[in-house]
């Protein structure tokens, strides 16, 4: 059985995005990078809300040529993973291996988790709370950026409450700390 798995890169106050809609404060560096990396390589479906698809949807047809090759990793990985897009506007995708799912359904997201040989990430806070309070989600993977942003999109959006067990730390040179959390079941 796979396992469902919300990474966010987040300001110490837990937003993803300032006020402004702005997440520029949250560029991951090579080392972070190449540790998001290494969680990613065991994604085989992304299951992602409108906005993280619009934001990530880059990754599909980046020129990166010239580029770290951490920025070539994740440009392979985007492209090898199956991507669920949930959205109620979104008319036509614009990356291959992708398909639109109008609602977020519970059952269905259990039964990919049962029938998947690779791990499932989901992104965005709305989708990532919705499997929260489903009971879905069993790790968090959460990288701290050292900067306060004081208000926006929260990295859990408030409502959420669940308990987590601390499975491993890791600090950056730049002072991203990286934690990671099993979730505890809660039906």
């Amino acid at each position: 059985m796979a396992r469902l798995i919300y990474s966010m890169l987040t300001s110490l106050d837990g937003y993803v995005a300032d006020e402004n809609g702005n997440f520029d404060w949250a560029a991951p560096d090579e080392e972070v990078h190449a540790v998001i990396n290494q969680m990613a390589r065991s994604v085989g479906t992304f299951l992602l809300g409108r906005r993280m698809y619009d934001v990530l949807v880059a990754w599909e047809t980046m020129d990166t040529a010239g580029e770290p090759q951490v920025i070539k990793d994740f440009a392979s990985i985007w492209r090898a993973a199956d991507k669920i897009v949930y959205s109620r506007t979104l008319e036509k995708v614009a990356s291959a291996r992708t398909r639109i799912e109008r609602n977020f359904d519970p059952a269905t997201v259990e039964r990919l988790k049962e029938s998947s040989a690779r791990d499932i990430s989901i992104g965005g806070p709305d989708l990532a709370g919705q499997a929260l309070r489903a009971g879905l989600v069993d790790e968090c993977h959460l990288y701290l950026m050292p900067v306060t942003v004081g208000g926006g999109t929260r990295c859990i959006p408030d409502g959420v409450r669940t308990k987590l067990e601390l499975l491993d730390e890791r600090r950056s040179a730049n002072g991203v700390l990286e934690v990671r959390y099993h979730v505890a079941r809660t039906r």
